[in-house]
């Protein structure tokens, strides 16, 4: 079981029923450190935050009190960095998947830091809480009648360099398009990069994939020459490049929480059983099994290599604005939304 449920009181005083997971994912919905940290840790305060079901909108409440680890997503984690001491106070473990690209040319992400600055605060987020806390992802990748694998691996190559040091993983993916009439939409209407007759193109052909594997490749080994070794990794990519040494990556990861936090048996042992251990009538904790269960999260895409966790963030609250994300409709819905948001509110859209 990815969660339990309990009953909890509300800022009005209701009595309701409560998810109550034990691993969150803030957020693969919205960016909670750049735009929403204050949010965050005014509901950690209260012991609660309110979820809408994007799909049938139903309201849905998430408890705390059994939370071990957060899996932080963001481009952007510096408003949150003062934070950060409260859930080092609370006992609960994080980490983050940091997406550090390199668009700007193209204004792809068009309310981001610059890169520059983003450096800067990877370094600094790497420095309190070490490299392998901090994951680096390019992603996803784009091609444009002037950005060719070529040009994408000289980019790659320059952020890289800055980060040498700072972190232990490279997370990629290509770009979903044809998937997502949104995505196609906002590509067309918010970029001079593409027409509604060329924006499929936006997704890679297999020769430039292949490129782009084989420079990727390239990139780690002379890294490594220079004693950075930095592991490869798709996410939720069917192509399977294990005779590249590129791994399928678990974005919510049980192994390097494992790791990283294998000091709090409560945590490992809900990573091997998907249950917190309960001790008998002499307060001994049970030892962990001889083997570990399958916790692969059923809800996210079949490539997707993520433990179940629960998500709390919202559609259309990012403020980045990336013409690529599947998460906004369009930045109309985002700035609508924007106007209904109080940092108090239960849930991110108020």
């Amino acid at each position: 079981m990815s969660t339990g449920k309990l009953i909890i009181s509300t800022d009005s005083g209701e009595q309701v029923e409560a998810l109550a997971p034990v691993i969150i994912s803030a957020s693969r919905s919205t960016d909670i450190p750049a735009f929403y940290a204050k949010w965050f840790f005014n509901r950690l305060a209260k012991g609660y935050c309110v979820w809408y079901n994007p799909f049938n909108r139903q309201k849905m409440y998430v408890s705390f009190e059994r939370c071990k680890a957060i899996v932080f997503w963001t481009k952007n984690p510096k408003p949150i960095l003062p934070y950060l001491h409260e859930l080092d106070e609370r006992g609960i473990h994080y980490y983050f998947q940091f997406t550090l690209n390199d668009y700007v040319n193209e204004g792809f992400e068009p309310n981001v830091p610059s890169v520059e600055r983003r450096v800067d605060t990877f370094r600094k987020l790497s420095r309190m809480i070490g490299k392998e806390r901090v994951i680096w992802r390019f992603d996803p990748l784009i091609i444009t009648s002037s950005i060719t694998p070529r040009v994408l691996l000289s980019r790659i190559w320059k952020i890289g360099n800055l980060l040498k040091g700072y972190t232990d993983k490279l997370v990629f993916s290509f770009v979903d398009v044809k998937a997502y009439r949104k995505v196609q939409n906002n590509l067309i209407k918010e970029t001079d990069c593409f027409t509604k007759d060329d924006v499929e193109t936006a997704e890679m052909n297999a020769i430039q994939r292949q490129e782009i594997i084989e420079g990727l490749v390239k990139l780690r080994d002379v890294w490594a020459s220079d004693g950075w070794n930095v592991t490869l990794a798709t996410c939720a990519e069917d192509i399977d490049l294990a005779v590249y040494g590129i791994e399928h990556n678990r974005c919510i990861d049980e192994e390097l929480m494992e790791r990283a936090f294998g000091n709090d048996y409560e945590l490992v042992y809900y990573l091997w059983t998907g249950q917190l251990p309960e001790p008998d009538l002499f307060g001994t904790l049970p030892d962990l099994p001889d083997k570990k269960k399958n916790l692969k999260d059923k809800g996210q895409r079949k490539a997707c290599g993520c433990m179940i966790s629960k998500d709390i963030g919202m559609y259309n609250t990012c403020r980045h604005f990336c013409v690529y994300c599947y998460a906004n409709t369009s930045k109309d819905c985002v700035l609508k939304n924007m106007t209904s948001h109080f940092f108090d509110s239960e849930s991110i859209i108020g």
